[in-house]
């Protein structure tokens, strides 16, 4: 049996790279690999992304990865540990699924397991950062060096460089979603509640946005005295003036069907942004609606008309490909080659220039105002991301493992 591990840097924290980690490893479970994913260090807060795991689970450090250098004490544990863990597999791959896990685990890892360098950002976030050289440095020795799309591939190559670039997306989940209407009034934004997500921006477009679709000012005469609504205040806010009915978030829209912007996640920047909508003029129309499980996910996209992407970065956004499997279209800042992946300009979606707010605005502005365009984009989206799905990138995994061997 040929055996997998993935090594993270934390395997079981809330975040893009532990959650495909966890989907592609179940995935090549089931198709008869022994499968191992390796967190080196304990997630504060764990996530179980897989009910019943058909493979192993190990962590190495009990402390969590933000605590620091670790000691030369703690080195040599890691170390032992690790050679542990690698006897226990055989002949195979190691995937490693970040620049700062390949020098920790490379030193130890066995022959018999074939490393396999995988980024989960873009090219653009690694050219501002550490990352470019570290990719440059440590992946051209690995068997391979795989990347979230073909034009990040193809720059890695160029500028790191490279010579063993593969392009791999990241899997969608695997059961079909139903399709949205579009027929509400909902633009929808999914993320964690922090500063790269850019949500100040996102609520700054919308407030552009329902001003030129609604020709005026984007709220009732009162909307000043408002704060951002949030579902654990009781889904309004507490001034006096505030007069719009409470309604079903679930029904895709305000009362009174007006637009809405419902952003789903938390984090520190949950009560700055609602103070920001209120400042926009838009705070009886921002709802903050906090964490959603996975498994309420798809009716947060069955409710919504459009998505909205304002990040300042990205890898593989999967909150956009999970949205086209609703035939939910996407209006997004292009970020990065991931982004570019899965929206088409004038296709799958609408983009536009990095950070330019203004055009966020147009271009959520015209899909607003456009039932007939939002159906024609979210249908060739839907058809689009079907080679995310899981059986599609786990073909692919395996076209790489062949490639690796031959």
């Amino acid at each position: 049996m040929t055996s997998v591990v993935f090594a993270c840097l934390d395997a079981d924290t809330l975040g893009g790279i532990q959650r495909v980690t966890h989907t592609v490893a179940q995935g090549l479970a089931g198709r008869g690999y022994d499968v191992h994913v390796v967190g080196l260090h304990r997630a504060e807060a764990p996530v179980r992304y897989v009910d019943r795991p058909g493979y192993r689970h190990h962590v190495i450090h009990a402390t969590p990865a933000g605590a620091g250098r670790i000691s030369r004490v703690a080195a040599r544990r890691e170390r032992r540990r690790l050679r542990e863990v690698f006897w226990q597999a055989g002949p195979g791959f190691a995937v490693l699924t970040s620049p700062g896990v390949v020098p920790r685990v490379t030193g130890v890892l066995p022959d018999r397991l074939l490393p396999i360098g995988q980024y989960h950002g873009s090219y653009e976030h690694a050219r501002g950062s550490w990352h470019l050289r570290a990719v440059g440095d440590r992946y051209g020795e690995l068997e391979a060096a795989v990347f979230l799309s073909e034009d990040d591939a193809r720059r890695f190559a160029e500028q790191a460089p490279l010579p063993n670039t593969w392009a791999i997306p990241n899997p969608l989940p695997g059961r079909p979603y139903r399709a949205s209407g579009l027929d509400g009034r909902r633009v929808l934004g999914v993320g964690r509640l922090e500063g790269v997500k850019r949500f100040d921006r996102l609520i700054s477009a919308f407030a552009e946005a329902v001003r030129a679709v609604d020709g005026g000012c984007p709220c009732g005469p009162s909307y000043g005295e408002a704060t951002a609504r949030d579902p654990a205040d009781g889904g309004r806010p507490s001034g006096p003036s505030y007069g719009e009915a409470a309604h079903d978030p679930a029904d895709g829209g305000a009362a009174d069907g007006r637009w809405e912007l419902h952003l789903v996640g938390d984090g520190a920047e949950r009560e700055r942004l609602r103070g920001h909508a209120a400042a926009c003029g838009v705070a009886d129309r921002v709802v903050l609606r906090g964490v959603v499980p996975a498994s309420g996910m798809e009716r947060e996209y069955l409710a919504a008309s459009l998505l909205a992407l304002s990040s300042e970065h990205e890898g593989l956004p999967l909150v956009v490909g999970e949205a086209a499997s609703c035939g939910v279209p996407a209006v997004a800042f292009d970020v990065s080659g991931g982004v570019r992946s899965l929206v088409a300009h004038g296709r799958t979606g609408l983009l536009v220039p990095p950070a330019d707010v203004p055009a966020l605005a147009a271009a959520l502005a015209r899909l607003m105002v456009s039932g007939d365009e939002r159906r024609r984009l979210g249908a060739a989206a839907r058809a689009h991301v079907e080679a995310f799905r899981p059986e599609r990138v786990l073909d692919r995994w395996e076209a790489l493992f062949a490639q690796v061997t031959r």
